[in-house]
């Protein structure tokens, strides 16, 4: 970003477009706000860095390419505050507002409080770091996301998404990730219900999944040293490889793949059943019982947890 030669400091600002298209500026402690209620206050501006400010009306930053933005804070009457901008990072800022982040491209956020009911629509290289969202229907149709120590409070979340990855994270959200493409979450809790249906190449690596009927419908799912609690009638229709870590509720109806537990309640297969379906189910318990009864040391007692006389070998 090259050396800025306008500064707007300590003002209060509320007229239309009040600072429209500046280039290479810095705009500190300013709040904008007032009886004028004007819209679109830095809307086609480039260059700027922008800190310490207030922004309570509509439509801030529309438009702007390569801005540098530090501990702001946007009202929720502060309305799609970034639309079709490029190039912008905001850290240690509270962000409001419907729909904060729209038809946008290289947005990095970090350190930040996001309220936010439509959050990141239609945008494409997101990068959130060690963040908080509250949203309905955040990151819908968006592209080329990574989310890194980030807390989602959500309901419809990640719909339509493509190559997302996703780390160190608590999501929170109910029907999330339908539809999705190419999406990594590691490490990661994940609590909702109808997890990850319809999506392709979902990947859930060392994850706990808690919630009813997920991952169904999927195509190409990965689950790898995952935990699932609560989890009842997984997998229907899936294609899916699966370790998992502990017991699933119940698992109904997988078409392809495998599906390892260490535990399963219930395992379904009904009329509805895929017709040339061809998923393997293996129960760790039963494996290793198997193995025992196999081995030269059997004893029955000891299988069944019973006092017995240990073998000498």
């Amino acid at each position: 970003m090259s050396q800025k030669t306008n500064a707007f400091k300590d003002l209060i600002l509320d007229e239309e477009r009040a600072l429209y298209a500046i280039q290479n500026a810095t705009i500190s402690h300013c709040t904008f706000d007032g009886p004028a209620d004007g819209e679109s206050a830095l809307k086609e501006s480039a260059d700027i860095c922008v800190s310490d400010c207030d922004f309570r009306l509509r439509y801030p930053f529309w438009h702007v390419k390569n801005a540098q933005v530090e501990n702001i804070r946007m009202t929720d009457t502060c309305r799609a505050a970034l639309w079709y901008s490029e190039q912008v990072t905001i850290k240690d800022s509270d962000m409001g507002g419907i729909k904060a982040v729209r038809e946008c491209k290289d947005i990095t956020i970090e350190n930040s409080t996001i309220v936010s009911p439509e959050f990141g629509w239609l945008s494409h290289g997101l990068v959130i770091k060690n963040s908080e969202l509250e949203s309905e229907y955040p990151f819908f149709y968006s592209t080329d996301i990574l989310l890194d120590n980030f807390t989602l409070s959500g309901k419809y979340s990640f719909q339509y998404v493509e190559n997302v990855e996703i780390r160190n994270s608590n999501l929170d959200t109910k029907d999330a990730f339908w539809h999705s493409k190419n999406v990594t979450v590691s490490d990661s809790i994940v609590k909702g219900e109808y997890l990850g249906w319809y999506s392709e190449n979902l990947k859930l690596v060392r994850c706990k999944i808690i919630g009813t009927q997920p991952l169904c419908y999927a195509k190409g799912l990965v689950l790898e040293d995952c935990e699932m609690i609560d989890c009842d009638l997984s997998f229907e229709y899936s294609d899916v490889n699966a370790t998992i870590t502990g017991l699933i509720t119940s698992v109904k109806n997988p078409r392809s793949g495998y599906i390892i537990a260490d535990s399963i309640d219930e395992v379904i297969f009904d009329d509805n059943k895929v017709a040339d379906g061809s998923c393997v189910i293996e129960i760790r318990e039963e494996l290793n019982k198997e193995e025992i009864r196999n081995s030269d040391t059997y004893n029955e007692n000891i299988l069944n947890n019973k006092d017995a006389p240990v073998q000498e070998t």
